[in-house]
């Protein structure tokens, strides 16, 4: 099961820097076409994004069978949301919160999760549910944004919890919740500090860092910074930037524009 994530293997075996994408609109085909642009791992987006759980089981399966690793933003810290490859839980504040993921994350007799379901093992090549309940402990990645201050005032603690994997870095929230929004795409210099905090700590405690960004020249700079796991886009930001472009291409010039706007004015008399 761990030869089959890819991400986890780049993550442990130290291979370099992991980019991935983010999955806001539903469908198996969106899913298919993200996974197949070359990403090691796509996060299927149930907090913020338009995907309810039937939906979420067929972009996993989907993301899987392109040989990526599906990964699954759960809507908050709930047991019965945690699904392979791995999750992401937002919004974490405290050590007990970690835990509290862990216990939900990972079998007995390291955690409390239910075994049963028959949809997790087509995402690892088809191993037998045996197999599955003897290898996911090791195999499923529990990642933990921090995005809140209290999160990055008790840091050091969330990552020295057992079984916690990455430390995920949520600069919006983050800057937001510290006081320093991110409204013209520049990072205040605290909100700076911050995620440099995280990274940091991250490396300090054996523990993988993640960040989203927002374009693949922000997530270079990220990666620069020695963040391993960085995002690169999103499905529907990328659709609008993609579609606004070719529009305005279409429209040509200002003064092209502006030509056609006077032949419309012209017509309408």
């Amino acid at each position: 099961m761990q030869a089959a994530n890819r991400l986890q293997k780049a993550l442990r075996t130290g291979s370099g820097l992991s980019l991935g994408a983010w999955q806001m609109l539903p469908g198996s085909n969106i899913s298919r076409i993200i996974a197949r642009s070359g990403f090691d791992w796509v996060v299927v987006d149930t907090e913020h994004g338009n995907i309810d759980d039937g939906a979420m089981h067929e972009a996993v399966a989907a993301i899987a069978g392109c040989g990526v690793s599906p990964l699954v933003r759960i809507a908050a810290n709930e047991s019965w949301m945690v699904k392979p490859h791995g999750v992401i839980a937002p919004l974490l504040n405290t050590v007990d919160d970690a835990r509290s993921l862990v216990r939900s994350a990972k079998f007995p007799p390291v955690g409390q999760r239910g075994f049963g379901s028959p949809f997790a093992m087509e995402k690892f090549g088809g191993v037998t549910q045996t197999e599955y309940l003897q290898q996911a402990n090791e195999s499923l990645l529990t990642i933990v944004q921090i995005e809140t201050q209290d999160a990055l005032k008790n840091v050091e603690q969330i990552a020295r919890v057992p079984g916690i994997d990455v430390l995920f870095c949520g600069p919006f929230d983050l800057g937001n919740n510290i006081g320093h929004p991110i409204l013209d795409g520049t990072m205040h210099d605290e909100l700076k500090e911050a995620v440099a905090k995280i990274q940091r700590v991250a490396k300090e405690n054996q523990k993988a860092s993640g960040i989203y960004a927002t374009s693949g020249d922000q997530a270079r700079e990220f990666a620069d910074q020695g963040f391993q796991m960085v995002s690169v886009a999103t499905d529907a930001a990328s659709l609008a930037a993609a579609m606004q472009s070719a529009l305005t291409s279409a429209r040509g010039s200002y003064v092209h524009s502006a030509l056609n706007m006077a032949k419309e004015a012209i017509r309408g008399r």
